[in-house]
């Protein structure tokens, strides 16, 4: 073979738009865009099967079911790549179920019986002794389809749908929002497979939501980033988010009407990471500065929201001086 060893896996760069066909040199193809943990399954020429992170990390303990479903699916000597979903019983995708599997140590073989994932293959890097890797997509994507376009009823290892036009992409960029899927991948036909660089697009289905400004990174009189609140049914505060760094423009008008908190501010002087974007532990806690929470905001945030929290980082839009901070939804509203 001539991949024997985790690959960085060819990345994808945001855009605002989905782009049009003429976009891509040689025509643009069309995927969703699947949350989930992304992965490269190298199924050497014994059959044993290695799965590993963008990281390069190694997954085989933490998916058991999916090393099996690969072994059984892809033939030995096949390098793949694709990302590791979760179907909850109502069909959205479950980010949570994958979050869960990296701290359940000796119950990730109950999980795996319980909450079964998926491996949605979008790309083939090597198969039969041929390194795809230099060939183009459509190339690449014939290969694909002939290892596992015949999906068995049931079968944990798919391939992900892909279309070369851009109104039926249009259609799935709006109609599978609720079942989860952030939005859409936009690749070249003609492009090879480039390890860790970014010539993919991506383009993610975003709403405007409001909440109310709790806190800020920097200082109250120059924020860097906002942390946002919404309240629960108790009257409780809860984080829901974190903004990208704001413009210079909106740290001037936000210092203007923020105020440092009191004593009885609900949150704590420093917040792990995953309150405010990103997994549990992953980062070291976030150091912010309390503020009164009086003023709300608006922002544009993508559709990775679990537990009433956005995943990721979040837009400031603008200061809504129109509403109280009882009129904002309620925490765990879905947008």
């Amino acid at each position: 073979m001539h991949i024997r060893s985790p690959v960085k896996p060819m990345l994808a760069t945001t855009v605002d738009r989905v782009p049009p066909p003429q976009s891509c040199p040689g025509g643009c193809r069309y995927e969703p865009k699947f949350d989930g943990f992304r992965a490269v399954a190298i199924v050497d020429e014994a059959g044993a099967v290695h799965l590993s992170s963008r990281r390069r990390v190694r997954f085989n303990d933490a998916f058991p079911e999916v090393v099996t479903a690969v072994r059984e699916r892809v033939p030995p000597g096949t390098v793949v790549d694709g990302e590791i979903v979760r179907w909850g019983p109502d069909g959205r995708l479950d980010f949570g179920a994958l979050q869960r599997r990296h701290v359940a140590g000796r119950r990730r073989g109950e999980l795996a019986r319980a909450e079964p994932c998926h491996y949605v293959v979008f790309d083939v890097l090597e198969s039969d002794g041929a390194d795809l890797r230099p060939e183009p997509l459509r190339e690449r994507r014939l290969v694909l389809e002939a290892l596992l376009g015949d999906e068995p009823p049931g079968a944990l290892v798919v391939v992900t749908p892909q279309t070369p036009d851009v109104e039926e992409a249009r259609i799935w960029f709006d109609a599978l929002a609720g079942q989860g899927i952030e939005g859409l991948v936009v690749k070249d036909a003609d492009g090879p497979y480039l390890e860790g660089r970014r010539r993919w697009w991506k383009v993610k289905r975003r709403v405007t939501a409001e909440a109310v400004v709790g806190g800020v990174t920097g200082t109250r009189q120059a924020p860097e980033s906002l942390i946002l609140g919404r309240y629960d049914a108790e009257g409780r505060l809860r984080v829901v988010a974190r903004t990208t760094p704001l413009a210079p423009a909106a740290r001037t008008g936000l210092a203007a009407v923020l105020h440092h908190a009191g004593p009885d501010h609900p949150w704590p002087p420093e917040l792990p990471a995953g309150f405010a974007g990103g997994p549990y532990g992953a980062h070291p806690p976030i150091r912010y500065v309390r503020t009164e929470p009086e003023a709300v905001v608006e922002f544009s945030g993508d559709a990775a929201v679990e537990g009433g929290r956005w995943r990721h980082a979040v837009r400031y839009v603008r200061l809504r001086t129109d509403l109280s901070p009882a009129q904002v939804p309620a925490f765990g509203t879905v947008p």
